[in-house]
C-alpha cells in the first residue's frame, strides 16, 4: 500500500492516467571501447505496485482532468509572462518593447440573449443574472443562422492567419516601408488563445508585440510604437477576409466582428490596470476551457448523432452539433472535418498559440519539468570517459484508474514537484 501510494502520488492529482506496460534499462558505455557494462537502473511494469507505469494523461481540458489542465494553465502563463517581461530564454528587452492586448469577436448570426452594459432588459425583457442559462442562446432559434454559426467556427483559424499577414502590411505601410523591406526593420510577434462565447463562437485574445528583425533579441525600431501597432490592428481586422463554400446557392465570406477591442500593455511598475500580469493571467485562464464550459456542449468527440439523445448538454449547443454533423456529410465540405469537430461546433484549432519569436514553448517548459524529476532519482553519473545506452519498449495497455486505486488516489497529496507548479 505505501508503494502504490507513492506511484499514484507521483501523478500529481491526474485522475485518468495512461498505463503502459513494457520496460525502460540504461547500460553504462564505454566510449572508448563501446563495451557495455553495467545496468544503471532498471524499470519493469510488472514489479510496480499498480502493475503499469503511470503516466499522467496531459488532458488539456479542466473538464476532463483538472489537475493536467492546471499545469497546462500554469505553463501558458508562464509562456505569456516570459513574452511581455522576459525568462526562460526570452531576453529581458521585451518588456520595453511596444505591446497590446486585443480581443477579436465573430460576427452575428442573430439576437441572443444577452446582458447589456446600459442597465437596459435583454431584446426579450428581462434582466438576466450573470448565471441565467438564457445567455447566448437565440431569442428564435428557427431564423438563427447555425449555418454559418458553425462554417465560421470552421473558418476562424484561416480569418487569424489572414489578420496576421494585413498586419505586417499594416505596420510596414504607416513605417513607410514595402512588405519585403519590413523584415529588415521589425518584426512582428504575438500570442493568442481561443475562447467561446456563451452563443458557440469563437473568438481570440492575443498578445501582440513590434520587435526589432531578430525578434524579442532586438531592439525595435525608433517609429515602432504601440500607437502605430494598434491603429494597423485595427486596419488589418477590419480588411481581413476569408471566402467559405457556397452551399445550396449561398455564398459565404468571413470577417470579424464589429466589435475590436485593442489596449496598450503597461508594465505592472506603472500601477496600470491592463498589466502584464493580468493579461498573462487571463489568457491562461482560457486555455484550458473549451466550448463545453461556455456553451454547455460535450468536450469529447462523438461518432454517431444518435449519442446526442442521452447527452446532458444544451439545445442551442445540439442544435450547433446537429448542424456540423449535417454539413459534414457533404463531399465539398470533407476538408474542413466537421464530423470529427462537431463536438467543438466546427472549431479544430489550437486554443493556444504564438509566433515563433515570441517567447519560450511548452514544449521546453515541459522538458525542463521533466529533467527536474529525473534529477531528483537520477542514477549514478557515468564516469568520465562513459556514456548511458537507454533500451526502453512500452505498449498501450489502458486508462484510468481502478476503483481502489481512485479511492487512494483521492486521499493523496501530490509528489513534491508533481503537482503542477511549472518548476522550469
Amino acid at each position: 500500500m505505501p508503494a502504490l501510494a507513492r506511484q499514484l502520488a507521483g501523478l500529481g492529482g491526474c485522475t485518468h492516467p495512461i498505463r503502459l506496460d513494457g520496460h525502460r534499462t540504461e547500460y553504462n558505455v564505454d566510449t572508448r571501447t563501446g563495451e557495455i557494462g553495467s545496468i544503471l537502473h532498471h524499470l519493469d511494469s510488472a514489479a510496480l505496485p499498480a502493475g503499469h507505469l503511470l503516466v499522467r494523461c496531459n488532458n488539456r481540458r479542466a473538464t476532463r482532468c483538472a489537475a493536467c489542465a492546471e499545469t497546462y494553465r500554469r505553463d501558458t502563463y508562464h509562456l505569456i509572462t516570459a513574452g511581455l517581461r522576459g525568462g526562460k530564454g526570452t531576453p529581458d528587452r521585451v518588456a520595453t518593447h511596444p505591446r497590446v492586448f486585443a480581443t477579436f469577436t465573430a460576427p452575428g448570426f442573430g439576437p441572443v440573449h444577452n446582458r447589456r452594459t446600459d442597465g437596459r432588459p435583454c431584446r426579450c425583457g428581462v434582466h438576466h443574472g450573470q448565471d441565467d442559462e438564457a445567455l447566448g442562446t437565440p431569442l428564435d432559434p428557427d431564423t438563427y443562422d447555425y449555418e454559418a454559426a458553425v462554417l465560421w467556427n470552421a473558418h476562424a483559424g484561416a480569418l487569424w492567419r489572414r489578420f496576421s499577414i494585413y498586419l505586417r502590411r499594416e505596420v510596414a505601410k504607416r513605417a513607410g516601408l514595402t512588405q519585403r523591406t519590413f523584415r529588415d526593420h521589425a518584426r512582428v510577434s504575438f500570442a493568442k488563445v481561443a475562447e467561446y462565447q456563451k452563443r458557440g463562437a469563437v473568438h481570440f485574445h492575443a498578445v501582440i508585440r513590434l520587435d526589432g528583425p531578430e525578434g524579442g533579441d532586438t531592439p525595435p525600431p525608433s517609429w515602432a510604437t504601440a500607437e502605430l501597432l494598434s491603429d494597423a490592428i485595427r486596419a488589418a481586422a477590419t480588411a481581413a477576409r476569408v471566402d467559405g463554400p457556397v452551399i445550396d446557392g449561398r455564398a459565404h465570406t468571413f470577417a470579424f466582428g464589429r466589435q475590436l477591442d485593442v489596449r496598450p500593455i503597461r508594465s505592472a511598475d506603472f500601477d496600470q490596470e491592463l498589466t502584464e500580469r493580468a493579461v498573462a493571467a487571463y489568457i491562461a485562464k482560457y486555455a484550458t476551457k473549451g466550448a463545453e464550459t461556455a456553451t454547455g456542449t460535450l468536450d469529447r468527440p462523438i461518432r454517431f448523432l444518435a449519442e446526442l439523445a442521452h447527452a446532458r448538454i444544451t439545445e442551442h449547443a445540439r442544435r450547433m452539433i446537429r448542424t456540423a454533423w449535417t454539413l459534414g456529410a457533404r463531399k465539398e465540405l470533407e476538408y474542413l472535418r466537421l464530423r470529427a469537430w462537431a463536438h467543438m461546433l466546427g472549431f479544430r484549432g489550437h486554443f493556444s498559440t504564438k509566433s515563433r519569436r515570441y517567447s519560450t514553448t511548452l514544449g521546453a517548459l515541459r522538458d525542463a519539468r521533466a529533467e527536474w524529476r529525473r534529477a531528483q532519482t537520477a542514477p549514478p553519473v557515468p564516469q568520465d570517459g562513459d556514456s548511458t545506452l537507454v533500451l526502453a519498449h512500452w505498449v498501450f495497455a489502458g486508462t484510468g484508474l481502478s476503483a481502489a486505486e481512485t479511492w487512494l488516489a483521492a486521499s493523496l497529496e501530490p509528489a513534491p514537484g508533481t503537482e503542477g507548479e511549472p518548476t522550469a
